[in-house]
């Protein structure tokens, strides 16, 4: 009885810790059950009374769920975050314009020279070299900015 419940313990956390990084929801379940299960039944098999196998059982479930919840949010709010690379990522990103002429140039974002246009017609707002730029969108290798504000530059 004892080997039954440190192998449900094992498996217990093996899916705990698949549930960390599926985040399914079942495996996690299925692990705190197994765990508590697994912890009462090896100390029931070692000869504990019903009282030690009760709050062992209800204190490893109440661990596994604990660090399940804490998991999942975890998961989760990695899941919101933004793109962190590709040309996806360049949305919002400020640059400085290193060559421009008439309708088009090239600016400098995030360490690398992309071709870029006007992302309106604006004639009071050309861009000069050195001014800021904020991308605005991104078609296929070319970005479409505008002159950054004042607020968007401060660092």
């Amino acid at each position: 009885m004892i080997a039954v419940g440190v192998a449900l313990v094992l498996v217990g956390a093996a899916l705990l810790v698949a549930e960390a990084h599926l985040t399914a929801g079942v495996l996690g379940a299925a692990g705190a059950v197994s765990v508590a299960l697994g912890v009462a039944l090896a100390i029931a098999g070692a000869g504990g009374g019903l009282a030690v196998v009760l709050a062992a059982g209800v204190g490893a479930a109440a661990v596994t769920s604990l660090w399940l919840v804490v998991a999942t949010r975890k998961a989760l709010a990695t899941q919101a975050l933004r793109l962190r690379a590709g040309p996806e990522a360049l949305a919002g990103r400020v640059g400085v314009v290193r060559r421009w002429s008439g309708d088009g140039g090239q600016v400098l974002v995030d360490g690398a020279l992309w071709w870029a246009r006007p992302s309106w017609v604006d004639e009071d707002a050309s861009l000069r070299e050195g001014d800021p730029v904020v991308v605005e969108r991104v078609s296929g290798l070319t970005l479409a900015v505008r002159k950054a504000e004042d607020w968007e530059t401060l660092w």
